[in-house]
This record gives structure tokens, C-alpha cells and sequence, in this order.
């Protein structure tokens, strides 16, 4: 029952596809295809720096990218961002400040679509900016639940350890 459970859970904060997130009319379409930008990095290459001015929302188009930031005197690993993955909706919607470092693990490429453009887009279109604040939520309820799970098998792990012993 518990799995069935987690698996709803999942489900209800699954990613929506690019092309969901960013419908638009096509004006606004227009505007934010004509300013997007690619952007290639090496190896170990930064991409951008926790508390950096967020120049804009990056969806990674290719290569492996590790997202790590400085809280309280630790570093924190927090994850990677894959093939697909929109990257930075938090600073691109909230005070443009980057919440984290994000490094290139592989060679791999960035598509940015720059900031003035996003804001022009959200005053032509609002809808836009709901459905990001929307995947916002979703990502953060990911976390979430990420981080639950991966206690809850710690726990167990821990648990069968003591009971062998």
C-alpha cells in the first residue's frame, strides 16, 4: 500500500513537458525564440555562481550539469540536471539571485532565454509565468519527497543493521 501511495505521490509532482510550461501565443513565442541563446561549456566549466544576478532560465539541451550550494559553512550537493531539464526557475521567477553553483560535469549545452525576455513574455502572456510558478512547486515537492524517501530507506538501513547484530 505504501508504494502505491508514494507512486501517486510521484505522479502528482511528475515534471510537465517543455512544450506544455512554455505555450504561448505565437507573438510571445516569437519573442522568446528570437532571444534565446545557446550557450556551450567544458568540463568543470561554471555555469553560473550561488548568489550571481540570474541572467535568465537555462534548459539544458545536452551534457551533465551538478547543481551545489553553500548553506550555513557546508556544501551541499544537490542534485544533477539532465538532458531537458529547465534549470534556475526559482531566481528567474523570484529576486534574480541564483540560489546555487551549477557546473558542467561533461561538455554540454545551455539554451538561455535572457531575462528581459522572460519578463516581457510574462507581461504579454501571464498565463506563462503561472505554469512555471506552477512547475516551481512541483520541483520543490519533488525535492521533498526525495528527501523523505531516501530517509526513510536510511532508516530502514540503519534498522536491518542494528537487527543483525
Amino acid at each position: 500500500m505504501q508504494a502505491e501511495a508514494r507512486s501517486v505521490q510521484l505522479d502528482a509532482v511528475a515534471a510537465h513537458p517543455l512544450a506544455e510550461l512554455l505555450d504561448c501565443p505565437p507573438a510571445t513565442g516569437r519573442l522568446l525564440t528570437g532571444s534565446a541563446q545557446c550557450l556551450n561549456f567544458d568540463s568543470g566549466e561554471s555555469v553560473f555562481c550561488q548568489d550571481g544576478v540570474c541572467k535568465g532560465l537555462y534548459l539544458v539541451i545536452s551534457g551533465q550539469f551538478v547543481r551545489k550550494a553553500e548553506r550555513l559553512k557546508a556544501r551541499l550537493t544537490l542534485g544533477p540536471a539532465r538532458t531537458g531539464d529547465l534549470v534556475e526557475l526559482a531566481a528567474a521567477l523570484g529576486d534574480c539571485h541564483h540560489t546555487y553553483t551549477l557546473n558542467a560535469l561533461t561538455p554540454g549545452t545551455l539554451l538561455l532565454l535572457p531575462i528581459e525576455a522572460l519578463r516581457s513574455a510574462f507581461e504579454s502572456h501571464p498565463p506563462l509565468r503561472m505554469r512555471l510558478l506552477e512547475e516551481l512547486a512541483r520541483e520543490v515537492s519533488r525535492a521533498y519527497l526525495m528527501c523523505c524517501l531516501s530517509r526513510n530507506v536510511q532508516t530502514r538501513r540503519r534498522g536491518l543493521g542494528a537487527a543483525q547484530q
